[in-house]
């Protein structure tokens, strides 16, 4: 089964911006999003800014790419736990800091094609993974909740359909 996945650590604010978090951090992100309100009067204003270091490398393990992203903020450890306290004070309900892990299991079709394809042989192993003391530790000290999605693609849905009733 073709595995695909991908892991980002993310800040996020809702009145704080991605410039503003790069200022602070001295350090530039990999990727910025800006989620619009979903009203648009009196005028629309941004709901969420989020900052993101990502490690998108195929053929890695979770842990291994979780590492890549780590390797790269561990100088910052101290200021990105300085403002992720101070963004969570902001927002109490709002998660300020987190390790995201994505991960999509694709299922071939009758004919045995799978979205996306699957790559040459032979595949690494990419379905166990496990984080560390240091991971742990670095969620620790910056107070980052971890979060993982996982997601089964079926190329035809009709069995989530049929799997309901």
């Amino acid at each position: 089964m073709p595995v695909s996945q991908y892991v980002y650590f993310a800040l996020s604010s809702k009145t704080t911006t991605a410039q503003e978090i790069t200022a602070f951090l001295g350090m530039k992100p990999d990727e910025v999003t800006v989620r619009g309100s979903r009203l648009t009067e009196p005028v629309v204003r941004p709901v969420l800014h989020r900052w993101k270091i990502v490690c998108r490398d195929s053929g890695l393990r979770v842990d291994e790419q979780v590492a890549r992203v780590l390797d790269r903020l561990r100088p910052h450890t101290q200021r990105i736990a300085e403002l992720a306290g101070g963004l969570a004070t902001q927002d109490p309900s709002h998660t300020a800091a987190v390790l995201q892990i994505v991960r999509y299991f694709h299922v071939a079709d009758e004919d045995g094609e799978s979205d996306p394809p699957t790559p040459p042989d032979p595949q690494p192993y990419l379905f166990g993974w496990h984080l560390d003391r240091t991971v742990l530790d670095f969620l620790a000290v910056t107070g980052a909740e971890l979060d993982v999605d996982e997601y089964y693609m079926t190329p035809d849905p009709a069995w989530v359909r049929q799997a309901a009733s």
